[in-house]
């Protein structure tokens, strides 16, 4: 429980309450589109939803801790609307410099329960907190590599962006190649993007390794992922990729 006036419980009914004043029905509709399961929407915008959560972060600022904020994401991502969920992770988040290693399995049962129900979701979730965790406690990266065969395609997804926060530096990408390449047979798109998309952003620590990951496993790389790992080459560079990777 809560130290000062505000219990989890209470902030979570004060914070749905709240989401539920900004919803808009049109807006919600729209944002459908972006995904192929089905999400439901209150239909609040991104600004709000983070002013929303900066107004809610100084209500307990001087009162809350580690357990007190992973309890209120648990409540919060027990709601299926989206914007909900959202609000839980972003509260959540703001407590990952002081988050113990426990937190890890926690957010992995999160996942394995279906509770972040979207890549969007995992993609708000993992790359700030489970990348945190992988910085302060350089171990789990060896565990997190596990999450690799889940049938689970959310936890798939974060063994993936969970290292975006790795690719700042050089000597993390060790692992961020082994991940990837691990991904190859997944025929699901959101991991094989996922994986793209991690390339990518490795290659702006090193550009000729990844230059010679992907010519070197070419044929064996989804066409999806290297299409997204490639595009901060030059144009004539991701022509020549394209074609030096085609399976024969």
């Amino acid at each position: 429980m809560a130290t000062g006036k505000i219990t989890p419980q209470k902030l979570a009914a004060e914070a749905r309450h709240r989401l539920q004043a900004l919803g808009d029905p049109v807006r919600a509709a729209g944002a459908q589109r972006y995904f192929k399961e089905t999400v439901p929407f209150l239909g609040v915008s991104t600004p709000e939803m983070r002013d929303l959560a900066a107004d809610i972060y100084q209500k307990i600022k001087p009162d809350w801790g580690v357990p007190e904020a992973t309890e209120f994401c648990a409540l919060m991502l027990t709601s299926p609307y989206h914007e909900v969920k959202g609000i839980g992770i972003l509260i959540f988040e703001r407590y990952r410099k002081d988050f113990p290693k426990s937190v890890f399995r926690t957010i992995k049962k999160w996942l394995l329960a279906d509770y972040c129900n979207s890549w969007a979701l995992v993609d708000v979730l993992c790359p700030t907190s489970v990348g945190t965790l992988l910085e302060k406690y350089p171990e789990l990266v060896e565990e997190i590599k596990g999450w690799t065969t889940s049938p689970n395609r959310w936890v798939r997804r974060a063994s993936i962006v969970s290292f975006l926060k790795l690719t700042r530096k050089t000597g993390g990408l060790d692992p961020i190649y082994d991940i990837v390449q691990s991904h190859f047979g997944d025929r699901d798109d959101l991991i094989q993007k996922a994986s793209g998309w991690l390339l990518r952003e490795a290659g702006k620590a090193d550009m000729a390794r990844l230059e010679k990951f992907l010519r070197r496993h070419g044929p064996a790389i989804p066409r999806t992922t290297l299409r997204y790992a490639i595009e901060r080459f030059s144009e004539a560079k991701r022509k020549e990729l394209l074609l030096a990777t085609k399976k024969p």
